[in-house]
């Protein structure tokens, strides 16, 4: 690499945010150069290989992006992507089969299954799910100027079109439960969704992310079936990573930043750390530099205090992008795991030649079990307390039980789908951010203990081996994931759009000219979801004259271009007055 080495734009961190930005900038024609701190990229869309033949998915598991317009305007598919339909029927797995309860298996009713379709637009004509969808995630910030009314949020809209009677003042300060008592009556039902809404970012029992984290759910439901990447997140990241390349893009590994450079008061490129696997240490960058890492690193370690007001500086500090963390279990077993007989005929609906269970919640009981983990993960903030048969956990649907993808099968045993549960975030714990981790194998068998309640194959003679990852653990790779996703927003003055996380970088812009975020802590919305992120600052690099795509580009329709900027409306193209 030589001394005067130099890209358009230079973007810190290989995950799949920065890699996403990375194939949008370079199909516009920028050179652009990802430089990721391990030796190989993909953030936490990563798969492992702990003993020959069997890979798992220590972090992220699950695709929030069925929607997404990244699919259609990077062509995806031509990069490699397929997607695993799973045989799952909603209607029949929560209709006719239902929910797990400690009592066995509760179904739902015709008005359950009505409310929930009407709640996501599958009642109207034509309907109007994707449309909600991409209104909620993939919509960028309004502009400050902009006043966030019942009015102006994109998804209150929708509903106002295409369904006026779900449209009420009500709505967008409703909880998750106020929306789903008002439409839907099966308790085990309720339970069920409120604990998927928690382990994807949300709580159903916050205030005024009522539709966000309902949709949240659903996005891993569009369509009425589970839809996995074929071979898991990394497969989906693969795709990703050739789409860049294959647009220009340099993609360097083992290059960690020590510093983004600030001349006068603008980010102009980087400085590599000695130990980088690069002979030249810094790159430059023309237009900008663009940090796809969470916002502390950003500006507490690569920008530093001497670019930055020191109020800046202390909001940085008081950013929280913490919220419930989950500790993540995958057995690897000589025989199947299998439903006890109380849920025998989840097997129904079960997916692979190993009928192997996946994609469930327990127990679903009721509500007053929901908030007994919730007080014990966001409240005691201490070691697990709630008895085992008590314990909610979540099981994740996985491409490894898809027909055509046999990593589940192995010639020694079988490899399960993850199950999740909440544990206190790191950092609130009473006993100090490595409480956790000291009783790992305590946290194993109180497991092990928990989904025993509902299956069978965990005991020790089964089990080869049972590979987990503490929230700690977790926290290396998906710093954000967890905590900083749109869904953890309230709807109130200070956290919202025009102000989130901070109104400096509400848009994605920082107070440094020419330096822009593009991580789940970032900004409003997307986060969880993927290609959100890059979608919505791409809004932005349009309105600061950074990119000009072509033909291929559509904004979102309820982008508000920002007064005295270039509008991201391809038939606009001009300064907005």
């Amino acid at each position: 690499m030589s001394a005067d080495e130099r890209y358009d734009v230079v973007i810190v961190g290989g995950g799949p945010n920065g890699m996403t930005t990375a194939a949008y900038l370079s199909k516009c024609g920028l050179s652009v150069c990802v430089l990721e701190e391990r030796y190989e990229a993909g953030g936490s869309c990563e798969t492992a290989e702990p003993i020959s033949g069997v890979r798992i998915y220590p972090h992220a598991l699950l695709m929030y992006a069925a929607p997404a317009p990244g699919f259609e305007q990077l062509e995806l598919h031509k990069y490699g992507f397929r997607m695993s339909w799973s045989p799952i029927d909603l209607q029949n797995s929560m209709g006719k089969i239902g929910q797990c309860t400690s009592e066995g298996l509760v179904p739902a009713t015709e008005t359950d299954m009505m409310g929930f379709a009407k709640m996501c637009g599958l009642l109207a004509d034509p309907p109007f799910m994707k449309d909600l969808l991409r209104a909620t995630f993939w919509c960028p910030p309004h502009p400050p100027e902009v006043e966030v009314t019942d009015e102006t949020v994109p998804y209150m809209q929708v509903y106002k079109q295409n369904q006026p009677d779900m449209w009420t003042p009500e709505l967008r300060d409703m909880t998750m439960f106020d929306f789903m008592d008002e439409h839907m009556e099966t308790e085990s039902l309720k339970t069920m969704l409120a604990l998927s809404a928690w382990g994807s970012g949300a709580a159903a029992h916050w205030e005024g992310v009522a539709v966000p984290a309902f949709l949240a759910i659903i996005l891993l439901l569009l369509g009425g079936k589970l839809s996995i990447p074929r071979g898991g997140l990394h497969g989906y990241f693969h795709a990703i990573l050739r789409c860049a390349i294959d647009h220009g893009a340099v993609v360097r590994t083992c290059c960690p930043v020590e510093e983004i450079i600030i001349q006068n008061g603008r980010a102009v490129g980087v400085r590599l750390r000695e130990d980088a696997a690069v002979a030249e240490k810094t790159i430059w960058a023309d237009k900008a530099v663009i940090a796809g890492m969470e916002v502390k690193q950003t500006f507490q370690k690569l920008v530093g205090p001497q670019h930055l007001d020191r109020a800046f500086l202390q909001k940085i500090d008081d950013i929280s992008i913490k919220g419930g963390s989950l500790f993540v279990s995958t057995f690897f077993t000589r025989k199947p795991i299998r439903w006890n007989e109380k849920f025998k005929a989840q097997e129904e609906v079960a997916m692979g030649p190993n009928k192997s269970p996946f994609g469930t919640v327990y127990p679903s009981d009721s509500r007053e079990i929901y908030f007994e983990n919730v007080a014990d993960a966001d409240s005691h903030k201490g070691n697990p307390t709630v008895p085992p048969e008590r314990l909610m956990w979540l099981l994740t649907p996985s491409q490894a039980f898809d027909p055509t993808d046999c990593q589940h099968q192995h010639p020694k045993g079988y490899v399960s789908a993850s199950f999740m549960l909440n544990l206190t975030p790191p950092q609130n714990h009473v006993d100090g951010p490595e409480a956790l981790d000291k009783i790992k194998d305590e946290l194993n068998a109180y497991v092990r203990k928990a989904i025993g309640m509902a299956m069978d194959g965990l005991d020790d003679d089964n089990v080869i081996h049972h590979w987990s990852s503490t929230p700690r653990e977790a926290e290396f790779r998906n710093t954000g994931l967890i905590g900083g996703t749109w869904c953890g927003r309230r709807h109130c003055e200070d956290e919202l759009w025009t102000n989130s996380p901070i109104p400096e970088m509400a848009r994605y812009r920082t107070p440094i000219d020419g330096l822009y975020n593009c991580h789940q802590t970032s900004g409003h919305p997307g986060a969880l979801c993927l290609m959100a992120i890059p979608y919505n600052l791409m809004h932005i690099l349009i309105e600061d004259g950074i990119a000009e795509p072509g033909d291929w580009w559509y904004p979102s329709p309820w982008y508000i271009p920002e007064r005295g900027k270039i509008s991201a409306v391809p038939r606009e193209g001009r300064v907005t007055a």
